[in-house]
């Protein structure tokens, strides 16, 4: 009988299916090391885990990487729950790892260190806190509807200040939705946004009872709150990340209602304090107001009140006559002037100027014309002259006198080499013109 040979596809399989199905390789807890370690955002997370002797791969899947606690480093030795299975496309067996935690140091308490770290970097602890309202009209407080502390809050604040109005904004503050329901708790008391205090409280536990208000969400909501926020989250010893965010930390939810109201007996004794100091003042102010009164009445003003405009009229009775006078001299200045003015007026008489003006341009004209006159008769017999001249030139002139000049086929001939015998030549008179035929052409010898 021949044996049956697997693919290597079916042999995997087999081999997947041992390891599923392993009830000891279902749920697997393992110590180790963090090696190959490499961040991928939003992503699965592939690394290995070693110790001395031996290695293994693992696999974190980005939903169960989102709820750690810390962030793993490499050669970090850490607590690691899953299972062992096959992957088929390798052939390597790996740890699907479903929760991670420190070895030797608490993953709560690591995870505490570390979002504290993060958010003083980027000051959440150290920004400018909001002042709490002196004398608040509204008081919101979010914390469980049940429990000793929202009956110290309520019992504190109605002692110590009846008449503000106190809200309770029912919560869960312990357990996996507690974070989320802290934050939509604030989100409620800031859309609402007449609320001069908010108090977030808490009972006291253990860390793990704790940790909702130490989870970043619940830390920025209260970052971002525009209310002024005291925060009163277990015992004095304890302090969560709530409580340094927050505008106040109050050790305890009753030292909380203490520093969110002032106690009404006490205020009501200073506005009484307030009321006698402000009386006894106003009264010292009547008295003094009433001395200088009756010493105002005793004044010469009010018994001879004349008395307070005699320099006045004397002073009105002094300016009107230098007022007077100063008129007077001005207007006979004024006079004076004018005389002068009309004088110099007088001896510039525009009409004169005006005249002997008129005399001076009538006899440029004159020049003017002879001029004119004189330069064109130049000018014509200057071109007479040229005409005569250039008659003289004039080559009609000269062939009048019994000269002519010979073309051939238009082209003046000058000498006897443009000609050839039989050459039909014209020869130009003073009038007229004559056709001749070249017979005979004598060279010139020199």
């Amino acid at each position: 009988m021949s044996p049956e040979y697997l693919t290597v596809t079916a042999l995997t399989k087999y081999i997947k299916r041992k390891f599923d199905h392993d009830p000891y390789l279902e749920r697997v807890y393992l110590t180790g090391e963090i090696s190959n370690f490499r961040m991928r955002p939003n992503a699965h997370q592939y690394f290995s885990l070693k110790d001395n002797q031996a290695k293994i791969s693992a696999l974190m899947f980005k939903g169960a990487f989102q709820q750690l606690k810390f962030t793993p480093e490499e050669g970090m030795k850490v607590l690691i729950i899953g299972r062992i299975s096959l992957y088929e496309a390798s052939g390597n067996y790996q740890i699907y790892v479903d929760h991670m935690e420190p070895d030797g140091v608490g993953a709560l308490y690591q995870a505490l260190e570390e979002m504290k770290k993060k958010l003083q970097l980027e000051g959440l602890f150290d920004a400018p806190k909001q002042l709490i309202s002196t004398f608040p009209k509204r008081i919101a407080v979010i914390t469980s509807p049940t429990g000793a502390v929202v009956r110290d809050i309520m019992t504190t604040i109605k002692r110590r200040y009846p008449i503000v109005q106190l809200v309770i904004f029912p919560t869960l503050v312990q357990g996996e939705r507690a974070a989320q329901d802290i934050v939509k708790s604030i989100q409620m008391v800031e859309e609402k946004g007449d609320f001069d205090t908010m108090i977030i409280a808490r009972g006291g536990g253990s860390i793990e009872d704790l940790w909702p208000f130490n989870e970043e969400s619940v830390a920025r909501a209260i970052f971002e709150a525009t209310t002024p926020t005291i925060s009163s989250v277990g015992h004095e010893t304890d302090t969560t990340i709530a409580d340094l965010v927050a505008d106040v930390r109050a050790p305890t939810p009753t030292a909380a209602a203490e520093l969110s109201v002032p106690l009404l007996r006490d205020e009501i004794l200073k506005i009484e304090q307030m009321r006698m100091r402000l009386m006894k003042s106003y009264a010292g102010k009547i008295d003094v107001l009433k001395q200088r009164l009756m010493r105002s009445l005793g004044s010469y003003i009010f018994r001879q009140p004349e008395r307070l405009y005699e320099g006045y009229a004397q002073n009105l009775d002094l300016a009107t006559e230098r007022l007077i006078r100063s008129l007077e001299y001005r207007i006979t200045q004024q006079n004076h002037d004018l005389t002068m003015l009309s004088t110099k007026l007088k001896a510039f008489d525009p009409s004169q100027l005006v005249k002997q003006r008129k005399e001076e341009v009538q006899f440029l004209e004159q020049q003017l014309t002879v001029q004119m006159e004189r330069y064109m008769a130049d000018k014509t017999k200057d071109i007479h002259n040229l005409m005569q001249s250039l008659d003289y030139l004039s080559p009609l002139k000269i062939m009048d006198r019994g000269y002519s000049y010979v073309t051939k086929n238009g082209e003046v001939i000058k000498e006897s080499q443009q000609v050839q015998l039989d050459d039909v030549l014209k020869i130009h008179l003073g009038t007229g013109q004559i056709e001749a035929k070249v017979i005979e052409k004598v060279e010139e010898t020199t």
